[in-house]
């Protein structure tokens, strides 16, 4: 048995939607499917998985995941600099403090 719609035969399953298909609303959140390649560096790598949440968040919600970022790899970056760096090398012979 088939239904017809303006003339046009369709088949008895094809008329009636599945009632537990998800509807499609173009405006939901989506992923961008954007990759993030590791860097090596776990508070970088910590950053970039953070930013897969703003995926399924509306857009009203992402500025609150992008500031996060932004916080986390300012942050690595100052501690960059608080590193202790090599020490300082000798005076070259012969240019010994002498007080």
């Amino acid at each position: 048995m088939s239904d017809s719609v303006s003339g046009a035969e369709v088949p008895a399953e094809a008329a009636v939607p599945e009632p537990d298909a998800p509807e499609y609303d173009p405006a939901a959140p989506a992923p961008l499917n954007v990759p993030r390649t590791p860097t090596g560096e776990a508070d970088v790598d910590a950053g970039l998985e953070r930013l897969a949440d703003a995926d399924h968040l509306a857009t009203d919600g992402h500025l609150e995941v992008y500031e996060d970022v932004h916080r986390g790899l300012r942050d690595a970056l100052t501690a960059l600099d608080a590193r202790p760096g090599p020490p300082a090398p000798p005076p070259p012979h012969g240019f010994e403090n002498r007080s």
